[in-house]
């Protein structure tokens, strides 16, 4: 009886993923893609890790990405998703606004792309835009969602669904509210479930841990010396010649291109890509060995404020870490008395709630810390938010009842992704909580962050 279950989900599944595939049109093509968008950071498109979804947005690689063997049964599915793409934060607004400024005033030249800059370009980013979720966002989480529902047809069901066994949760920023409202009218539009009342909860203590813990609001947040690596590779030689570069092709004095209007061009480029699909002429202002010399200044901001630079970074994300496995405990429970409450969590927050969790758990640590001298020396680092964090970047750990007993498989960006120091695909679960022994029998909150921060703070990427 429950291989007729199975089996009819996932044909009700497939023939809705079908249908709604057929609405889609295809996202922007390789003639349009920028030379650099592989280097766009935390700033990439979600395609960028995932190119085949160029071709199906909707397309899932079940051969990949099935259960460990045939006798497996997945039980329930714990996700953490970044929310979609987004427009620029005020901040990085009055940084675009300053370029564009200089550039219609003083730049001079008859390349074409400037002309096409200084008399056809609008400056339309407003600051009261400040990071909200574009509809590209909402796309973004609307398919990822119809993909997993694919992927896993018996956890993320249209009866699961109704009864309420799939939590939602979400950070309280406007961005992942609105996407995991996205998501789930991803779902809406597999199963046509108009009479669904919708629920997500806030949860900031596990989104937005990193407002709470006052030891990391301290110690790096507030404290100007925390990221004196991304200052000193603002004055590096590195950044120097790629100042240099700008300042030539729009043939204006060198002191007037400052590391943050190098930086602007970099995300003028990528946030038209990402937001419109557009290779905009902002483009030109920037080559490849450019593109990488602003990615590793954005990926030493991240790995000093987010990832291995200060311990506390790590520590701060303990509490997601714990509930992660609360949930995976909880369902493994549960089953063992065939009572399964929840079959999924779908969480949304930040690249700033993936960075620490991820390196809590000990993934794309580096031989040598990332640092103002070594760009060199790092072409090939494993610290990449190119390739780690995109927009709706998404950590899923789902957890399988198999013939030699429970195993978990993890999935980052929708590809299998091994825990570090443990070679098998999909360990037994046993093995991975022996493995995390030490954080999950420590790593106590107020022990490590002192006392919980109750002031708010926007610390966007």
């Amino acid at each position: 009886m429950k291989i007729d279950y199975l089996l009819i989900n996932f044909i009700i599944t497939s023939v809705s993923i079908t249908m709604v595939r057929l609405s889609f049109s295809k996202l922007a093509r390789p003639s349009t893609i920028p030379g650099i968008a592989h280097y766009f950071g935390t700033k990439g498109r979600y395609e960028e890790v995932n190119p085949h979804l160029l071709d199906d947005i909707l397309f899932v690689n079940r051969s990949l990405l099935g259960p460990p063997s045939p006798d497996c049964h997945a039980i329930h599915l714990v996700s953490v998703i970044r929310h979609g793409t987004r427009y620029p934060t005020t901040k990085n607004v009055k940084k675009i606004a300053g370029l564009f400024d200089l550039v219609a005033s003083e730049a001079s030249g008859s390349a074409l792309w400037l002309n096409d800059i200084k008399n056809k370009w609008k400056m339309w980013y407003t600051e009261d835009m400040d990071g909200r979720l574009v509809e590209k966002g909402r796309d973004d989480h609307r398919h990822l969602a119809m993909r997993l529902a694919h992927l896993f047809p018996t956890l993320i069901s249209e009866e699961n669904l109704r009864a309420n066994r799939i939590e939602f949760i979400t950070s309280s920023k406007h961005r992942c509210v609105d996407s995991i409202t996205a998501f789930q009218e991803g779902l809406h539009g597999l199963w046509d479930v108009q009479d669904m009342d919708y629920k997500q909860y806030v949860d900031d203590s596990l989104m937005r841990f990193f407002d709470h813990c006052e030891r990391f609001v301290e110690s790096v947040e507030n404290n100007k010396t925390a990221l004196n690596e991304v200052n000193r590779f603002k004055s590096s030689v590195e950044m120097d010649v790629v100042r240099k570069k700008i300042a030539n092709r729009l043939q204006i004095p060198y002191n007037q291109i400052t590391p943050d209007m190098a930086e602007a061009a970099f995300f003028l480029c990528s946030y038209e890509f990402a937001i419109k699909s557009e290779n905009s002429p902002w483009c030109n202002l920037l080559d490849e060995s450019d593109a990488q010399v602003l990615e590793y200044k954005n990926d030493l901001k991240q790995y000093w404020k987010r990832g291995y630079g200060h311990d506390i970074n790590r520590k701060s994300s303990c509490p997601l870490f714990h509930d992660i496995f609360k949930r995976l405990d909880k369902a493994a429970y549960d089953y063992s008395f065939g009572d399964v409450e929840k079959t999924a969590t779908i969480q949304v927050g930040h690249g700033e709630t993936l960075l620490p969790l991820l390196s809590l758990m000990g993934f794309f640590k580096d031989e040598k810390p990332l640092t103002a001298e070594n760009f060199s020396l790092q072409h090939n680092r494993k610290f990449r938010t190119s390739q780690i964090v995109p927009y709706a970047a998404n950590l899923v750990f789902v957890l399988y009842d198999c013939t030699e007993g429970l195993r978990v498989q993890l999935f980052l960006n929708e590809k299998p992704i091994n825990f570090p120091n443990i070679h098998h695909s999909a360990p037994l679960y046993e093995t991975v909580i022996k493995h995390y022994s030490e954080l999950l029998h420590g790593c106590d909150f107020n022990k490590e962050c002192d006392v919980p921060q109750s002031n708010l703070r926007n610390t966007e990427l």
